[in-house]
């Protein structure tokens, strides 16, 4: 009797811990990818072949992750589910474990942006975790479905269907939800202020320098400025740059101050904007920051005196009321 309530009650924790991990991360993504592409890179795993791969690679394990939670709240293919979260978990613990011990990679990433623990929190949280998992693994009998007949079946594959729409939805668009420090709302230079206990600010790289001087301090004091985020020029979606190019002119017309924003090279973005007749000059700035602004490239970001009040992938521009 006893071990069969320590069984549910594992199930629910363990679902609710995979289900809320994996949404988190469904709904952004390239923010995954963006980890394993670190995870990936000569200093820490070095295993750079697999960079290529980080974006579908992301989008299989989040899947997996939330796909689980729910079967085995619901009880579908019991055993498998079981022997899948204990291998999933493992993997977890493996990389928070690595990335603890030798410093690598400081936030795994484990809750997307909406959830910040330290690296050994993360490996100790993955301790507990597989330890529940581990009370599903020897009572996997009592893992039974919810549902009769062909009900948990259904409730699978429509939960797939759905988190595959999001994918796909969030992959063209932005974001469904923005946990970062330049969503909609949020104000640049207040996030650029010290926490009292000395902590980092959520914004604290956040430059848009020419070749003489940083230029956000006075950008971030005008109303109506618009900013191209092109990370980079080299993995910027090329069918982006007229409708880029329609509404920078459009801004310009109504008083915006536009600038473009990227980490490339100066002398490719000079050849870029002649290629696609800019009506922009471009600044620099540091690439992750870049990225964390926004996951479109190219992408627009409006502010208002330092407040972020609208930010477009580039298929979406047209919908920017300016």
């Amino acid at each position: 009797m006893i071990q069969k309530i320590l069984v549910q009650l594992a199930r629910i924790i363990v679902g609710a811990l995979f289900i809320f991990s994996g949404f988190v991360k469904l709904v952004d993504p390239i923010g995954s990818q963006y980890k394993f592409e670190e995870y990936f890179s000569e200093s820490v795993l070095n295993m750079e072949f697999l960079i290529p791969y980080a974006l579908p690679f992301s989008i299989v394990l989040i899947v997996a992750e939330i796909l689980l939670g729910v079967m085995v709240l619901i009880g579908y293919k019991s055993k498998l589910t079981v022997w899948s979260l204990f291998l999933l978990t493992l993997v977890f613990l493996f990389l928070t474990w690595y990335s603890a011990y030798y410093d690598k990679v400081t936030d795994c990433g484990c809750f997307g942006d909406a959830v910040k623990l330290s690296t050994w929190g993360t490996f100790y949280k993955n301790v507990i975790l597989i330890a529940l998992v581990l009370i599903l693994v020897v009572g996997v009998k009592y893992v039974k479905p919810i549902f009769g007949g062909k009900i948990p079946k259904v409730i699978t594959f429509l939960s797939l269907a759905a988190f595959l729409f999001i994918v796909q939805h969030v992959l063209t668009h932005l974001p469904i939800i923005d946990f970062r420090a330049y969503a909609i709302g949020k104000n640049i230079p207040e996030g650029m202020v010290y926490p009292k206990d000395g902590s980092i600010p959520p914004v604290h790289d956040f430059m848009l320098e020419d070749e003489q001087a940083d230029l956000a301090p006075e950008l971030l004091k005008k109303e109506k400025v618009m900013l191209v985020i092109v990370y980079n020029l080299d993995k910027a979606d090329e069918n982006g740059f007229p409708a880029i190019k329609d509404i920078a002119t459009k801004a310009k017309s109504k008083g915006y101050t536009v600038y473009g924003v990227s980490a490339s090279f100066s002398d490719d973005l000079i050849l870029a904007k002649e290629k696609y007749d800019l009506p922009f000059d471009f600044l620099f700035c540091d690439e992750t920051t870049l990225k964390t602004i926004i996951r479109g490239n190219p992408g627009v970001v409006i502010l208002d005196k330092g407040t972020v009040v609208e930010k477009k992938n580039w298929v979406d521009v047209d919908d920017i009321e300016l």
